[in-house]
């Protein structure tokens, strides 16, 4: 009897034992699968694309105060990698946009031909708005390879949003320009990379539902807060709404004031000129 109850013993002891290693091995594989998604996830979100040239780059709108963005068109621009520019800029007064700050700033950054570089004003709350915006445009103009410039950790949302939206062309791509806000390498160690991951994964899946069951857009389906233009058309409007007939009289007044000031000067120099001749009297002793 002893001796059975001394086997179940270590039958029990040996199924414990059993239990514990396969719980550990168990515990084990969620912790490196977990560890390998928290360490991958930060690249999931980015879509980093290498090219030779693409028509046109967008700069979209949400660069930092540094136009971080702006300053990496301007090089593919100045390298000849892109030939077109489309900056996007949300509306901030009544009547003005980010774009047109965005653009003048632009224009600072290298002899970039003004008809190739195009103001994007719009009123648009998020990236599906701004693709409705930009999509039939694109189409509009025969669009075939499109850059989007946009922060690393929504590259890979933007890129498919875009692509959902337009169908088979024009043909997207996405870069990570290596700004200091986002490193999908070591996302967990900054404050403001955390904030990105956050926000990216939060965006990517609430697309997901926007773009569920979504049509793709054509030409006629263009609607825009204020039409897509040139650099040099932009320019020529801001010429054109100086008002001539309000500068005319301060410039008389300018004029008039100079025309008195140079008139007195001469008379200056004519008295002491004049002065300067007259034989002076010997003195009487």
């Amino acid at each position: 009897m002893s001796k059975i109850l001394k086997s179940d013993k270590i039958d029990s002891r040996k199924k414990k034992t059993f239990s514990v290693g396969i719980t550990f091995l168990i515990l084990l594989a969620i912790a490196i699968v977990t560890y390998a998604i928290f360490e991958k996830s930060g690249h999931w979100l980015v879509e980093d694309d290498h090219f030779e040239h693409a028509k046109w780059v967008v700069i979209l709108d949400g660069q930092s105060a540094n136009f971080e963005r702006s300053d990496f068109a301007a090089s593919l621009l100045n390298e000849g990698k892109v030939d077109s520019v489309l900056i996007l800029g949300r509306r901030v007064f009544r009547d003005r946009s980010n774009a047109e700050f965005y653009a003048d700033d632009f224009m600072k950054l290298g002899k970039f031909d003004s008809n190739a570089v195009f103001l994007v004003p719009h009123n648009d709350p998020s990236t599906i708005s701004e693709a409705v915006t930009l999509i039939p445009w694109l189409k509009a103009h025969n669009a075939d390879t499109v850059l989007l410039l946009t922060s690393a950790a929504s590259t890979y949302r933007v890129k498919r949003i875009f692509q959902k939206l337009t169908g088979n062309s024009p043909v997207y791509l996405t870069m990570d320009i290596h700004h200091i806000a986002y490193n999908p390498n070591c996302w967990y160690n900054n404050r403001e990379s955390r904030k990105d991951w956050i926000r990216g994964w939060a965006a990517l899946a609430v697309s997901y539902y926007d773009l569920f069951n979504v049509d793709t857009l054509e030409i006629a389906d263009s609607s825009y807060y204020k039409p897509i233009r040139s650099y040099a058309e932009y320019s020529r409007s801001v010429r054109s709404n100086v008002n001539l007939q309000k500068l005319l009289p301060k410039i008389e007044d300018k004029i008039k004031v100079a025309s008195e000031k140079e008139v007195t000067k001469d008379s200056v120099a004519t008295a002491v000129k004049d002065s300067s001749k007259t034989p002076t009297k010997p003195s009487k002793k």
